[in-house]
């Protein structure tokens, strides 16, 4: 047993001084292992003084780390001692083992250490099913209470920090995240994205020198004011992303030059399309329409059997003036009249326009429904889907290939060319043959990513002056102008190597730690978790 003790204070408490095991037990599946301090003095907790004069001692029995799937229990004796300072207001006061015991605890600092990464890395729900894998199981709220009692990271002032915002609920709740740009590590999650509360944040750290940012008027406001000493770098993904935003409304406002003009047909073929729109104000296959023909070929067959009108209403199971109206009407489509034949709706005024654009080759019912209602048309989108299953899927669309999608196109003229598959370039060449204010926006846009991907932001102005000039164009031109009013930022990020990359990929990593809490964690845990699971 001799030989065996040192090996077992290696093994079992290589990292931990001052304490020595006597004995190891094995009961089913617990391995108990009885331990003793070895020190000779311990300094009090609340003077700091140092006192060897034991008043007596008694077990600690904390958990440890499983052991060959068995649970780990050290039966620990600890010492209290009479503190030697007489001012102090504690008389006694227990020994705590560094890095194995904490006051009140019923853990070993290891086990403890291990709970905390499990539950900063999954979460409660997770992770208390992962402690039940490695022989250590404890709930949800344990975990998360241990998350909670971390102290924070200290928080060293950065010289370069990233500033956007995240989701706590979306749409209603938005919180902000600022990041250190250089060790690409996040530094503090604010609760809101009010310019106040970034000031407040940017003016305790006058160290500062960067501020990298999205172009939103709140984060302009509180660096200007928290930092004003700092340079402000606007994003560049940002500003090709709110460009393409803009080149995508500029093509769908030309989406009638995406198709090309079809040759005229001749006379006869307008002759013989125009017999089939004479006939029936109903297509085959309406419900009420067969319906109204059945009965009317039904009573007719009777009445030229033979029968008497009262006859047919008795073996129809009719009223006699159903009987009568079928009967003087020579054709079924003089009884196409009622409430569910010509009655005016909300929808008659778009009709045109929902026609052109099934011609067009937009077969899409809920994108025909979002384009009339930014146009004013009041009611949902069953009625325009009800009027394109029932009018609009029977008619013939023009011969010829599909036309391609504004987003199509837009995708194509932000492609750098030589990355531009070779059948996409003929496409996107012939829709800008014919049409010369896609061709202007293409330039545009060229100029615009020759000048972000190059850092060529001295050229900025003369571009925005080039834009604004194109009235055929307003949603490039509005775009320009909302450039000129945070101008400074736009130049800088245009010219300096600074972005916000490394803070959208934190963005996204928040998401993914909301969805592991389901959404109900609150800012204090969130907080913790973004900031010290790294």
């Amino acid at each position: 047993m001799n030989e065996v003790r040192p090996r077992l204070d290696e093994l079992l408490f290589s990292s931990v001084e001052g304490v020595s095991v006597e004995s190891v037990k094995v009961t089913g599946t617990i391995v108990r292992v009885e331990a003793r301090t070895t020190a000779m003095r311990a300094a009090c907790p609340g003077c700091g003084c140092w006192s060897g004069r034991i008043h007596g001692s008694y077990l600690r029995i904390p958990r440890d780390l499983p052991a060959a799937g068995k649970f780990v229990v050290v039966s620990l004796r600890v010492r209290r001692f009479v503190c030697a300072e007489d001012s102090c207001p504690r008389k006694t006061f227990a020994e705590q083992v560094a890095g194995l015991t904490r006051r009140f605890g019923r853990r070993t600092e290891r086990l403890r250490s291990a709970l905390v990464s499990v539950g900063l890395a999954l979460a409660g729900r997770a992770g208390a099913r992962m402690t039940d894998v490695f022989g250590s199981p404890v709930s949800r709220n344990t975990l998360l209470r241990l998350i909670t009692s971390l102290p924070d990271p200290p928080i060293a002032t950065p010289r370069v920090v990233g500033v956007d915002e995240y989701a706590q609920r979306k749409g209603r709740i938005y919180g902000t995240v600022l990041v250190d740009v250089e060790t690409r590590r996040p530094i503090d999650l604010l609760p809101d994205r009010e310019a106040d509360t970034l000031a407040a944040w940017l003016a305790e750290r006058p160290g500062i020198e960067i501020v990298c940012r999205d172009r939103a008027p709140f984060y302009a406001e509180g660096a200007t004011r928290g930092a004003p000493q700092a340079l402000q770098v606007a994003d560049r993904w940002h500003l090709w992303h709110n460009l393409g935003e803009a080149a995508e409304k500029c093509v769908y406002r030309h989406r009638g030059c995406l198709r090309p003009v079809p040759a005229p047909p001749d006379e006869p073929q307008e002759q013989e399309e125009a017999e089939p729109t004479a006939s029936s104000p109903w297509p085959t296959g309406h419900r009420f329409a067969e319906r109204t023909r059945a009965k009317h070929a039904t009573i007719h067959a009777l009445l030229t059997a033979g029968h008497s009108k009262r006859s047919a209403a008795r073996q129809l199971g009719m009223t006699l003036n159903t009987i009568l109206r079928f009967s003087r009407a020579t054709t079924p489509e003089e009884l196409f009249t009622g409430q569910w034949q010509s009655r005016a709706t909300k929808l008659d005024a778009y009709k045109p326009y929902l026609d052109q654009r099934w011609q067009e080759g937009c077969t899409n019912a809920w994108k025909l429904w979002e384009e009339i209602k930014e146009q004013g048309y009041p009611d949902g989108y069953g009625n325009v889907r009800n009027y394109v299953s029932r009018s609009l899927r029977g008619k013939p669309q023009p011969v010829g290939p599909r036309p391609p999608s504004a987003r199509a196109v837009t995708r194509w003229i932000l492609t750098h060319p030589d990355a531009l598959p070779e059948g996409n370039r003929l496409q996107l060449k012939a829709v800008l043959a014919n049409c010369p204010e896609l061709t202007a926006l293409a330039e545009h846009v060229r100029s615009f990513a020759h000048m972000l991907t190059h850092l060529q932001g001295h050229h900025l102005p003369t571009w925005i002056e080039a834009a604004t000039a194109t009235t055929e164009l307003p949603s490039l031109r509005h775009f320009a102008q909302h450039l000129e009013r945070d101008l400074d930022a736009v130049i800088a990020g245009l010219t300096q190597p600074w972005n916000s990359g490394v803070v959208e990929g934190h963005v996204n990593r928040i998401k993914m730690l909301k969805r592991q809490m389901f959404g109900r964690a609150g800012f204090a845990l969130l907080r913790k978790r973004v900031l010290l699971a790294t």
